[in-house]
């Protein structure tokens, strides 16, 4: 069994804790390092040891940067500016001052720890130059430029990584946001797909369903009176059924990856199937006219299947609510959109016109036509129609049936000009 390496890393607390004392041993011991063997005007053992306590608690306070870095930012510049003006002599005491400093740069909110570094920058050096306004042998003043120096680029350094940390959070926010964006767009795409899905499964299905409930009932009805009527009508459900069959197994067969066979599939149907949805509707017992108008350029393949299921669905209706009446339908491709009206004369009365091999559905909804074909096929024309920037209403005319109007622009209405 291998076993991953795992790197030793300590907490931060103890990070900073080692670094504190690290720093405070380095201040206190690197200080009596350079001045040995010198005369140095203030011994760090004067004033009961001021200078060795001094240069402890400028390391040590480092131990809460991460936590506090103003408030060890400015205990370190106290005691900094204390130590160097009493004279004590020169050396590292300036470590812990530097990194505080770059942890309040790191650390901070920006433009705030900006403006406290700076300002307590300042107030170092002036503190620091009046403290060795009298220094001999002038030579050392270039002790108080370095630690000058040292405290700006302490600041600086601080900035850069603070900024390539935001930057680096601002890019990993724009990633996620990016990678949301593109579930939402892949969940959106998947909604539309299965919208579009069902709305074809509901086409198809409620105008096989229709034709074949109408066909089924004239069967019963003259099976044993009219034989070759009956035939006929089975005939009619076979066809339809298989039809239906058809157009379901080419929708669904958006639903296979991979396999690479389209041998299966048809393609969805088109205006180019009128006459054969007519002569369906004709069986189910409509008497159906067309009036179509030929269109000098060939209708786009969108604009045409939405034309097809709008009529499909028209026609159901009247088939599923109305039963055995007169149905116009009309087509005008014009230049710049295919305009459709279906227009039905409403129930005949019993006494005269209704075909006698077709009967009417079992179930009729009472009240006005309007109100009996209420639900999901207006509905679902009306979003085929807006899926291409087009409108459709429909409605009960004054003197009675009822007419469906669409109007398909043949372009969509963003690269019209």
């Amino acid at each position: 069994m291998r076993h991953r390496a795992v790197p030793l890393r300590l907490p931060a607390p103890a990070q900073d804790v080692l670094l504190a004392l690290f720093i405070a041993v380095m201040q206190v011991q690197g200080t009596i390092v350079r001045n040995a063997g010198e005369v140095v005007q203030r011994p760090l053992t004067d004033l009961a040891n001021l200078g060795h306590i001094l240069l402890v608690v400028g390391g040590v306070v480092v131990a809460g940067r991460r936590r506090w870095p103003v408030p060890v930012f400015v205990v370190a510049a106290l005691a900094s500016l204390v130590y160097y003006g009493l004279d004590f002599p020169d050396g590292p005491a300036a470590l812990g001052l530097c990194v505080a400093l770059y942890t309040l740069a790191a650390y901070g909110d920006g433009r705030r720890s900006l403006v406290i570094a700076g300002v307590g920058t300042s107030v170092l050096a002036v503190g620091w130059l009046v403290a060795a306004a009298d220094l001999e042998p002038r030579a050392a003043m270039g002790w108080v430029y370095f630690r000058i120096g040292a405290a700006v680029m302490s600041a600086a350094v601080g900035e850069s990584v603070r900024s390539r940390q935001v930057i680096a959070a601002e890019a990993q926010a724009r990633a996620e946001l990016a990678e949301r964006t593109r579930e939402e767009e892949a969940r959106a795409r998947v909604d539309a797909e299965r919208l579009r899905i069902a709305r074809e499964v509901h086409d198809t299905v409620a105008h096989a369903i229709a034709i074949i409930n109408v066909q089924s009932g004239v069967t019963a009805h003259v099976l044993d009176k009219r034989p070759e009527v009956a035939r006929e009508a089975l005939r009619t459900i076979e066809h339809t059924s298989s039809r239906a069959l058809r157009e379901m197994r080419a929708i669904l067969g958006v639903l296979r990856d991979g396999d690479g066979d389209d041998g299966g599939r048809v393609p969805y149907p088109g205006l180019g199937e009128i006459d054969e949805l007519a002569a369906m509707a004709r069986e189910a017992g409509l008497d159906v006219r067309l009036e179509e108008t030929s269109s000098a350029a060939p209708l786009p393949s969108a604009v045409g299947s939405a034309a097809y299921r709008i009529l499909q669905e028209s026609i159901t209706n009247v088939v599923r609510h109305v039963g055995p009446t007169r149905v116009t339908v009309a087509l005008n491709p014009g230049t710049e959109a295919l305009e459709i009206r279906v227009t039905d004369e409403g129930r005949r009365a019993a006494s005269g016109e209704a075909c006698p091999e077709a009967r009417p559905p079992a179930r009729q909804a009472s009240g006005a036509d309007g109100a009996a074909r209420s639900g999901r096929g207006i509905v679902g024309m009306r979003e085929r129609c807006r899926l291409l920037g087009g409108e459709l209403d429909a409605g009960p005319l004054p003197g009675g049936g009822f007419e469906v109007r669409a109007r398909l622009p043949l372009a969509p209405a963003g690269s019209r000009t």
